[in-house]
């Protein structure tokens, strides 16, 4: 069985199966071409009697802790979009298709939503293998396609793409942020240990960290690399492991119930005190691990993304957002639901654009697509543009941990937003390439962290 999530793919065998279902269904492709070049080669197509987006989330298994939390921020913030009239008069119907079954499921549900229910957009997908397999079937389908929440910075490093974008950061910002916290925190760091989830996000984020510390601060000795199985609920082999060689630091880029179990069983067995956690995407798992994080660990957020943000573009903005999201289901907001806020504002942003360009009119899907190309839209605390590779440009807010009287969970303190041009890839450019050319001066010019102000 392919293991699937935030990494850059599946194990071979999956892929296989990926490829083997891609190609039968190109005669469908095909016909659907057919249909798709008839309706582009018309002036003004009809306008439609509602927008149906299809949504790939996980609404099963242990990443569902992400994916419905981004279907219920979805569901919101497609109600408010209706009950103001909808996107240039339309109302708009989110069709919500389940990640937990795997690439394979997921590339038929794509080709559904397409052929069948006839969205005229879809929002793919959590995990990044699904990503993979669904950006060419954007361009083979022709149905503009935001990449609203996967990670892997391969897809637009290795290929471009005319109907697929991708609406929030990849990897390497995320991961190279947390590294420069680090680095501006705690430099005189000696030794490091990593406990990684053994698939292609656990490898692919700890090449980049590895790569980016090697250009950055060379000599660090890494005291162990250890990659737990994906989904692993017993961590204390691990556990152990790290106790004995006592490094300065632990990079863990897992996610999901690995990472909260990793959290629970580390503060079990003392190990948050013998050593500084980097946890880059930690920010999710603060309200479910609660106080079993203590203070003084690193964590980033997977963009510019915290309810509690010290510098937001617009405070009304990301309060109604937070305060909207809290009041309707019972939790502060996670990072997926920024992410799926930042889709969802994308494609208002991107219709509208088209719209607008038609005169009125109805656009085509290649008008559609094309709309979103340099695409500037608001996120609930910062705005993203989307690059001419389509690769998204966000912010990305890193802080430590810290207990605080008003929440029942760590919040974040000495906080730093990093902006997202100094952090991304340059266009054209390969990350593992990029990242070798880094230098020190980096960190010195970084800004001071701002401290956690309560309410």
């Amino acid at each position: 069985m392919a293991v699937t999530g935030r990494g850059a793919g599946t194990v071979s065998a999956g892929v296989s199966r990926r490829e083997a279902l891609v190609g039968a269904g190109a005669m469908g492709g095909l016909l659907l071409a057919g249909r798709s070049a008839q309706a582009q080669g018309a002036k003004s197509p009809e306008k439609p009697q509602e927008i149906k987006v299809g949504i790939a989330t996980y609404l099963s298994g242990p990443a569902s802790v992400f994916g419905v939390p981004g279907r219920q921020a979805a569901e919101m913030l497609f109600d408010e979009i209706n009950a103001a009239g909808g996107i240039a008069g339309i109302k708009v119907r989110p069709i919500f298709v389940d990640e937990g079954p795997g690439v394979d499921h997921v590339v038929g549900e794509y080709r559904r939503l397409v052929q069948s229910e006839g969205v005229h957009l879809v929002f793919a997908a959590i995990s990044s293998a699904d990503c993979i397999a669904c950006a060419p079937l954007a361009d083979e389908l022709k149905r503009p396609t935001l990449l609203w929440d996967c990670g892997t910075q391969r897809i637009f490093e290795d290929r471009r793409y005319d109907f697929a974008f991708r609406t929030q950061a990849n990897a390497t910002p995320e991961i190279l942020s947390a590294l420069l916290y680090l680095l501006k925190v705690k430099p005189d760091f000696k030794s490091l240990a990593v406990i990684n989830q053994d698939y292609a996000w656990g490898r692919d984020s700890w090449d980049i960290f590895r790569t980016g510390m090697n250009a950055l601060k060379p000599g660090v000795k890494v005291a162990a690399e250890l990659f737990p199985r994906f989904g692993a609920t017993d961590f204390s082999t691990e556990i152990t492991r790290v106790l004995a060689l006592r490094p300065d630091v632990v990079l863990t880029t897992s996610w999901g119930g690995d990472l909260d179990a990793l959290i629970r069983q580390a503060s079990d067995r003392k190990l948050f005190e013998r050593a500084t956690f980097v946890m880059p995407l930690a920010e999710s798992s603060l309200q479910r691990v609660g106080k079993a994080l203590p203070a003084g660990h690193i964590v980033g957020a997977r963009g510019d993304h915290w309810f509690l943000h010290p510098t937001p573009q617009d405070p009304a903005r990301l309060k109604k957002f937070s305060d909207g999201y809290r009041s309707r289901f019972g939790s502060y907001p996670i990072y997926p639901c920024f992410h799926m806020a930042q889709a969802v504002s994308a494609m208002k942003a991107g219709i509208e654009k088209a719209v607008a360009a038609k005169g009125g009119g109805w656009p085509t899907d290649a008008e559609m697509a094309a709309a979103f190309k340099g695409l500037e839209f608001p996120s609930p605390t910062s705005s993203v543009r989307i690059r001419e590779d389509g690769q998204g440009l966000e912010n990305q807010i890193i802080g430590t941990t810290l207990h605080a009287d008003a929440y029942p969970f760590p919040v974040l303190t000495d906080m730093l937003v990093f902006p997202a041009e100094s952090v991304t890839t340059p266009v054209g450019q390969k990350s593992a390439d990029w990242l070798k050319t880094l230098t020190p001066d980096m960190v010195a010019k970084l800004p001071q962290t701002v401290a956690y102000k309560p309410a």
